[in-house]
């Protein structure tokens, strides 16, 4: 028979060989794992399975590696209700306008040792890290396609700003999708300035497209009245040329006369200009010594 003082010492160790033995086992689920360290030193990296592990001797760490979401610019009270958050939510356009944009980011661990080791908080510097996409992003763009046509193209660049930081970094997360919630006006005030700000320029369209139209209306009639004056002016410039023309060969008709008979005409020319000048006058030629005149309307 076993002594009775050596009886409970021995259920004793008994007991902490059975302890330390069960506590050397250990079972990784299937969206999770397992990373193994031992006086500080990870020793391997073990995925779905039963295991076993030196007990108080070896740690093992259980990382959750399956898809997490969180809401940014907002978060979800204990009604599920949405709640905004515009510490993040609020951004600045690049024409220096506020805007209120909200996006959700899917991410898990990509390394189970990084994510662990490589940082105190990785899913905080992933956070940050994401806002410091979404600022740099979203001041690229005007408000207005902020808020209606830019959305897709601003959730592509972020998503690829994100990700290159988060290799970079190798905290050990990577980025499963991001996609844009909201984008609206901080304020009701702003809102309203917004709306008034569309409606001037829709006026501003409107006026644009009435004065294209009156150009494309006055251009073809001012066309026209050129063409006219020019066609006037070339038909002015051809009877001033002609009637040059005219009167140089009239002159040139009288001063051959003139070379053969001078005298007589100089004295057609000199009738010839009375009549015009004096068409209704009576004239009376004279040789300044007979008393009797005779005037010419009598011949």
């Amino acid at each position: 028979m076993i002594n009775q003082k050596f009886f409970a010492p021995l259920l004793i160790v008994i007991a902490l060989i059975t302890f330390m033995f069960l506590d050397g086992f250990y079972t990784v689920g299937e969206q999770e794992q397992a990373v193994i360290t031992m006086f500080g030193s990870i020793v391997r990296t073990d995925t779905a399975g039963l295991y076993f592990k030196i007990p108080f001797i070896q740690q093992v760490n259980i990382v959750d590696m399956t898809t997490h979401g969180t809401g940014i610019g907002y978060s979800t009270d204990k009604r599920g209700r949405n709640v905004a958050k515009d510490e993040e939510s609020v951004m600045i356009t690049s024409d220096f306008n506020f805007v209120n944009i909200d996006f959700y980011l899917e991410y898990k661990v990509s390394d189970p040792v990084a994510y662990l080791y490589n940082s105190d908080n990785p899913e905080n510097i992933l956070r940050n890290m994401l806002l410091a996409c979404i600022r740099a992003t979203v001041s690229d763009y005007p408000v207005d396609e902020v808020i209606t046509t830019g959305k897709n193209q601003i959730q592509t660049s972020v998503r690829e700003k994100l990700t290159n930081m988060l290799r970079e970094s190798n905290i050990g997360l990577q980025c499963v999708n991001l996609t844009v919630q909201d984008a609206e006006p901080p304020t009701e005030k702003i809102i309203q300035a917004f709306k008034e700000v569309e409606t001037a320029r829709q006026a501003r369209e409107t006026m644009i497209n009435s004065a294209k139209k009156y150009q494309s209306e006055q251009i073809p009639l001012a066309e026209a009245k050129a063409d006219q004056i020019i066609q006037q002016a070339e038909a002015v410039k051809s009877s001033r040329i002609a009637e040059a023309n005219g009167q140089t060969a009239r002159f040139n008709n009288m001063f051959e006369e003139y070379k053969t008979y001078p005298l007589i005409t100089k004295q057609r020319l000199f009738f010839e200009t009375l009549e015009e000048i004096l068409p209704d006058a009576k004239v009376i030629i004279t040789d300044g010594t007979s008393e009797k005149l005779l005037p010419l309307d009598k011949f």
